[in-house]
């Protein structure tokens, strides 16, 4: 499980489900005129509200967190875990307000006139409430509000000078300003011949590498992370994804296309990045 993929959502659904778990343990039942010394019961004590408040809660927090924690999206019956979670935590939100409205259940409605006296919602059962709505909010809020889709731990900058993709000697190809990198000085310039001075592509089988050839003059190569999981498309433009770019893991920018970058992974695949908004350059 990858924590850089959490969101500052999941820190939000994270806190509210803490608090949930702290409410729970608080009065479930308020009485009027009642000896701060009699015991009342906390949020255990009632089967329904613990299965329906409590644990949904609960249990909607962690797949959320555990939804966006794993590398692959985990799917049951169609539904990815996810969905699953912001599912549980509105339903726990919807059943919370209904017992904070009528925290008796059907006691106040036996014969006329019992309703004097009852109990009241206590402060264990309207701070599940305000935890349930606030992680119900979240889950629901975060794939809309930029300002929640952002990384919950930034994805630390890389030392520099640091050897690209496991252990490459500084000056190999892939590190920005190395010689040989696309974009750095020399790359793909012709080279000075000892015949006459003159100068001589370079040449493998009659063809330039790929390498020689260099973006836009005005492009550097710079090393880059994403916020959360995105798609890397092959560079002929088919519509299939040929690797995804995990957040907190720096990758190279090799080229601009208009808004898109040409990134290369860890192992070398080179494919277009459509969706740069957010991203965090190294």
């Amino acid at each position: 499980m990858n924590i850089r993929s959490l969101t500052r959502g999941d820190g939000v659904v994270i806190g509210a489900a803490v608090l949930l778990f702290i409410a729970s343990f608080l009065d479930l039942y308020s009485f009027d005129g009642l000896s701060d010394s009699v015991d009342l019961p906390s949020l255990w004590g009632s089967g329904p509200v613990v299965m329906s408040v409590v644990l949904a809660g609960i249990i909607g927090a962690a797949l959320i967190v555990v939804g966006h924690g794993l590398p692959q999206p985990r799917k049951v019956v169609g539904l990815d875990l996810h969905q699953f979670g912001v599912a549980f935590t509105v339903f726990a939100a919807w059943s919370a307000l209904g017992n904070v409205f009528d925290a008796p259940g059907g006691l106040n409605n036996i014969g006329p006139g019992s309703g004097e006296g009852a109990p009241t919602a206590g402060t264990g059962l309207i701070i599940a409430l305000i935890a349930t709505l606030v992680m119900a909010a979240a889950a629901v809020a975060s794939p809309l509000v930029p300002a929640l889709k952002a990384a919950l731990v930034p994805a630390p900058r890389p030392a520099a000078p640091q050897p690209p993709y496991g252990g490459q000697p500084q000056g190999g190809y892939g590190y920005p300003g190395a010689a040989g990198a696309p974009g750095a000085p020399g790359a793909g310039q012709p080279q000075a011949s000892s015949f006459g001075g003159q100068p001589q592509q370079p040449s493998y089988g009659g063809q330039p590498p790929a390498a020689a050839q260099a973006p836009a003059a005005d492009f550097s190569p710079f090393w880059f992370a994403v916020p959360v999981a995105r798609p890397l498309f092959a560079e002929d433009g088919s519509p299939a994804p040929i690797a995804e770019l995990a957040p907190g893991t720096w990758y190279l920018a090799v080229e601009q296309r208009g808004p898109a970058l040409v990134a290369q992974t860890q192992d070398g695949r080179r494919g277009v990045l459509q969706d740069t908004t957010g991203i965090q350059r190294g």
